[in-house]
């Protein structure tokens, strides 16, 4: 979950044509953490998606990778690229949740958020 959160967070810095944060990709952070991150993170993503007229989503970012690699993609792939990193990840904790044995995984889909 902490790779989620510190992914979102370069992203964005990316997005805004800003240094990534420093750190690790892979951070061992607290999981008392995570929902005060996880609404600093959405809340930061709200307010830069609310600035942008249509025409900014399919400018090219140019940035940089964790290796230094030079990169350009469109803002509205890199948001795919965000959902899919996601959902890929909640997956492998689901798979991880079942090795340990729990039989029951909560609803992690994103029509189940937006029910709530």
């Amino acid at each position: 979950m902490a790779h989620l959160l510190a992914a979102q967070q370069i992203w964005l810095k990316r997005c805004k044509h800003l240094p990534a944060p420093g750190g690790a990709l892979w951070p061992d952070w607290p999981a008392t953490e995570f929902k005060a991150m996880i609404e600093s993170n959405y809340a930061a993503w709200i307010s830069f998606l609310e600035q942008a007229d249509d025409a900014d989503f399919g400018k090219l970012i140019v940035y940089q990778n964790s290796k230094g690699e030079s990169f350009e993609n469109s803002l509205t792939d890199i948001l795919a690229h965000l959902i899919n990193h996601g959902t890929h990840h909640r997956a492998q904790i689901g798979q991880q949740l079942k090795l340990s044995g729990l039989e029951k995984l909560p609803a992690s889909d994103y029509i189940f958020y937006l029910r709530d």
